[in-house]
């Protein structure tokens, strides 16, 4: 996540480990003056460039209330249910539409459009 703009810059669908952390730092790795916030996890300290990781909490709120925000929007990142896909296709889809969505000026635009439809 951007600290400035609070926009999601990348996500993978995994699980916890060294692997799925590799996939998002590969996503980042362009990113060659970003500082890499976390919490101590492991795989973080694993992956992530020591001169530019930053371990501790004090750092990762922002973090952890978009996480909440994402969770609490998605349903399908929260329990399991009868009524949405859990495929990983579908779990990325869904944050692709979330991300995209999330400010207000592109829900605005598409909201103008599907207005307009009917």
């Amino acid at each position: 996540m951007n600290r400035v703009t609070q926009k999601t810059l990348a996500w993978v669908v995994g699980k916890r480990d060294i692997a799925t952390c590799k996939s998002l730092y590969e996503k980042l790795r362009h990113l060659t003056q970003a500082t890499f916030y976390t919490d101590d996890w492991d795989a973080f300290s694993a992956v992530l460039p020591e001169e530019r990781h930053v371990i501790g909490k004090l750092h990762t709120v922002a973090i952890e209330r978009n996480n909440s925000n994402t969770r609490h929007r998605l349903a399908r990142m929260t329990r399991r249910t009868k009524v949405v896909s859990h495929s990983d296709e579908m779990i990325d889809l869904s944050m692709r539409l979330f991300a995209f969505f999330e400010p207000a000026e592109n829900r605005q635009s598409w909201i103008r459009h599907v207005r307009s439809i009917f």
